[in-house]
């Protein structure tokens, strides 16, 4: 629930266990964790593993730029509608107000849609495939980091020029974050430890 869920797992997890059930589920903290559900199958000819289907008092919708339903197949950003979802944020306002939005296909009076920031398409048979972030967040280990504010931080530093952020995989093929920095003409980067002292 708290990472995507790779083809080559679902298939290792079978392997391994071919007696146990395994449920793909997808939901953000903003909307009370987990709002679909996918019960993977061993024998499935999907290429990817879906989030599936909404769960009970639960809407999806996968909406194009001007907030309009995307056909199946097509790429759209996904919003979360029904009683799931949190208020807002605690003490900021303006982010609560880019995020919940009035929900123009609900006729309950004051009712909102979360933008979730991923993106996703309908398969034919109407259940949902996760196809990744639309902005520059990444998860490492089930952890949303926001790539912008770790540049931010580090571009701040006195000898820093230029900085640039990235999730890379590591030796065992797991997410990991890496700095790539120039510095100014004439100075020394600060070494890791300083860095991640600076990050703190």
């Amino acid at each position: 629930s708290g990472q995507a869920l790779p083809l080559e797992l679902q298939q290792r997890f079978f392997a391994t266990w071919d007696h146990v059930k395994l449920h793909n589920l997808y939901g953000p903290t903003e909307a009370s964790v987990d709002v679909t559900c996918w019960e993977c199958t061993r024998d499935s000819t999907l290429t990817c593993v879906p989030i599936g289907r909404p769960i009970a008092n639960i809407q999806i919708h996968i909406l194009d730029a001007l907030l309009n339903p995307v056909p199946v197949g097509v790429v759209g950003h996904l919003y979360i509608a029904g009683v799931g979802l949190a208020r807002g944020y605690i003490n900021r306002p303006d982010l609560t107000a880019q995020s919940f939005l009035p929900n123009p296909f609900s006729t309950v009076p004051g009712a909102r849609m979360y933008r979730s920031g991923d993106l996703a398409r309908y398969l034919p048979d109407g259940a949902i495939e996760y196809l990744g972030r639309s902005d520059h967040q990444v998860k490492i280990r089930g952890l949303r980091i926001e790539l912008g504010e770790i540049e931010a931080t580090l571009a701040a530093l006195e000898a820093v020029r230029d900085v640039v952020v990235l999730a890379r995989p590591d030796e065992r093929n797991m997410p990991r974050l890496v700095a790539y920095l120039v510095a100014h003409d004439g100075q020394v980067v600060p070494d890791t430890g300083a860095l991640r002292t600076a990050l703190l």
